[in-house]
């Protein structure tokens, strides 16, 4: 099955003490690259939630964000910034002496200063927390894998079409190939009535054998073959190989460019020109829809 190294996944799981949303973003990347958004103090289950998105992922570029909420009461544990506090209580009893001002410093005044008292989520048992993240963006991983998985069949149905129109065009190329020798001689033989005016008798056999070295560098047989491979080629791997082949892809598609190429310096043809740069706009929108695929 041939996936698209785009798409996203949403995912979530509750332990009973935490509700946890993992979001997957991914987009083309040549390599393997996951990057987490977490709150920090959840930060030890970073690399427990990437190994968990890379089972399902062999190449792009990943962006999973994890949200924790709904913490039970038990949950909790509040602390006291000591520390902050006393800052507190330092720069108000300056405030009084320096301008004279009356009032109590009270309790009730202090706890109220932010982050003086702070209810945060008690992660004592990481392996518990951990565990959870991993259910959440696994769920997220197996909607993300449906996405990438629909839209890598609608690239893979684009390719197959585009393969097929190539080789139909190379089935055209090989019908005009005999033809360039022929109208090379043609050609030949009328410029040189032209410029002798008749004058010189030009052999028959010298004439064949300026159309033999031409025909000689004119061939393209082989490339035709070797291209019309690929196309087949391109249809196994689309057809009957599982993702990633995104590596293959990019080489096949090196492959047809070289072919395309050579054909192309090698045609002496206009009609053979035209059909090649048609091939070559073909190959290379083959090229852009390959960069999409894992």
């Amino acid at each position: 099955m041939i996936k698209s190294m785009t798409g996203f996944g949403r995912g979530e799981y509750s332990d009973g003490k935490r509700m946890i949303t993992a979001e997957i973003k991914t987009v083309n990347h040549r390599y393997s690259d996951v990057s987490v958004k977490m709150p920090r103090r959840y930060s030890f289950a970073e690399e427990r939630i990437k190994a968990a998105a890379k089972k399902s992922m062999k190449r792009g570029k990943a962006e999973i964000s994890i949200i924790v909420e709904n913490v039970t009461e038990d949950d909790m544990t509040v602390k006291l910034n000591a520390l902050l506090a006393k800052q507190y209580i330092d720069a108000l009893r300056e405030l009084q002496d320096t301008y004279g001002l009356g009032g109590d410093i009270d309790i009730e005044l202090v706890s109220t200063m932010p982050d003086v008292m702070r209810a945060i989520p008690d992660v004592e048992n990481e392996d518990e927390v951990a565990e959870a993240m991993e259910k959440a963006v696994l769920a997220a991983a197996e909607k993300l894998d449906e996405m990438r998985a629909q839209e890598g069949g609608k690239l893979a149905e684009d390719l197959l079409m585009r393969g097929e129109f190539i080789r139909a065009l190379v089935r055209k190329i090989e019908e005009r190939a005999p033809m360039v020798v022929k109208d090379y001689t043609e050609r030949l033989c009328e410029r040189i009535r032209e410029l002798t005016e008749d004058a010189v008798d030009v052999s028959d056999e010298r004439i064949l054998m300026e159309a033999a070295v031409f025909a000689d560098k004119s061939n393209i047989t082989e490339e035709l073959v070797r291209l019309d491979s690929h196309m087949v080629q391109l249809k196994q791997i689309l057809t009957s190989e599982t993702s990633p082949v995104g590596k293959k892809l990019d080489f096949l598609v090196q492959e047809m460019n070289r072919e395309a190429n050579t054909i192309g310096s090698k045609s002496n043809d206009l009609e053979i020109t035209s059909l090649m740069l048609e091939t070559k706009s073909e190959i290379e929108k083959i090229r852009e829809q390959v960069q999409n695929i894992e």
